[in-house]
């Protein structure tokens, strides 16, 4: 087994992470661009979990490293509405964002 799946698991929970962070940020707000963001989220994430299970084989290990950086570009590629103005780093990276009165 190469180092190069352990990146890939490394990628492949950037892209979960950042699929529950837009989640959360949906449920918080109803925001329809973090809803949208967060259902292209579950593809992504099931995009990067292929590209782990092809980097088990030593012959597909590059192709399952791009198939998890594809889904990472993919993600950032969704088109997401402002709703941080001076927050910190830490509320933005874990997903705070005020509660919309329903």
């Amino acid at each position: 087994m190469s180092y190069l799946v352990y990146v890939a698991w490394i990628g492949a929970a950037g892209v979960a992470y950042l699929w529950l962070r837009d989640a959360r940020i949906f449920w918080r707000t109803g925001r329809p661009g973090y809803r949208t963001a967060a259902y292209r989220g579950v593809v992504f994430t099931a995009l990067a979990l292929l590209g782990v299970g092809l980097s088990y084989a030593p012959q597909l290990e590059l192709v399952g490293l791009g198939l998890i950086l594809l889904a990472l570009y993919l993600q950032g590629r969704v088109g997401r509405e402002r709703i941080w103005t001076s927050e910190s780093t830490l509320d933005r990276a874990l997903g705070s964002a005020p509660r919309q009165q329903r």
